[in-house]
């Protein structure tokens, strides 16, 4: 049987980067049943309410959804019961002390199988006013037109 490489996407939190300005990333394994990975492999999660907390120098990650496993009998996980994630004792120790500060959090961004082991990638993040939010999209749609009108001009020149 062939060893897996490679990063294999699950589910990615799209709207945290809209809701929040992303400040550090970290990459965290986690501790999961059986039945989890089984229904992760199928490609099936949610991050959208996803958040994590820290709790006695530990790290969980709460209101993740992983669906029960469809083969699964009376072993099966619960879905969105809370998940330790597998971090050093530093960066914990970090993420802890700048999520105390006022408007910090730490939100899942992706879940995905990296060489075969399930892995998170958690962001300290704090979060956008919603004219912020009105000013990354206005950004965007300016990006999207410029690019837009150099591509046409370089359609034109060709022709």
């Amino acid at each position: 049987m062939a060893k897996e490489t490679g990063r294999k996407l699950i589910a990615q939190n799209k709207k945290a980067r809209h809701d929040y300005h992303i400040l550090d990333t970290y990459e965290c394994g986690l501790v999961l049943t059986g039945t989890e990975v089984k229904s992760l492999r199928q490609g099936r999660a949610s991050l959208v309410d996803g958040f994590v907390q820290i709790d006695g120098h530990e790290a969980w990650l709460h209101h993740v959804h992983v669906p029960e496993y469809s083969q699964g009998t009376w072993t099966n996980h619960s879905a969105r019961r809370k998940r330790k994630l597998l971090m050093h004792r530093a960066e914990i120790d970090k993420l802890e002390s700048k999520s105390q500060e006022s408007g910090h959090t730490i939100v899942p961004l992706a879940l995905y199988f990296k060489d075969g082991r399930a892995k998170v990638e958690i962001a300290l993040a704090k979060g956008k006013k919603e004219y912020d939010k009105r000013q990354t999209l206005r950004e965007k749609q300016d990006r999207r037109e410029t690019d837009r009108a150099i591509s046409a001009v370089k359609r034109r020149q060709r022709a």
